[in-house]
């Protein structure tokens, strides 16, 4: 887990929204409901409600995922991202006993 590169992805506000939007996808993506979310959330919704550029929200997600964050599911033509709670869960621990 490279801490460096997982600080760097939640140094953005939209990048730490779209991170609390994928905690409760279910409240967050309603619309989502009809497909499910066992693939995660449509990067189409994702792009919707955050109301930027597909190209930023693209870029915002790569970034997420070079760092662990969130994973990705690929259907077809469509993109599901979700979190990574494991990485969540081992960066609680590396700021409880590192920082």
């Amino acid at each position: 887990m490279d801490q460096l590169e997982i600080f760097k992805a939640l140094s953005n506000k939209s990048r730490l929204q779209i991170l609390q939007w994928l905690k409760d996808p279910e409240l967050n993506f309603p619309e989502q409901e009809v497909y499910g979310f066992e693939n995660g959330v449509c990067v189409g919704q994702i792009q919707q409600k955050a109301g930027l550029t597909q190209s930023t929200i693209s870029e915002y997600l790569s970034t997420l995922q070079r760092a662990g964050l969130v994973e990705s599911t690929r259907v077809g033509q469509w993109t599901y991202y979700k979190r990574n709670e494991a990485a969540f869960a081992a960066l609680t621990k590396i700021i409880e006993k590192e920082l």
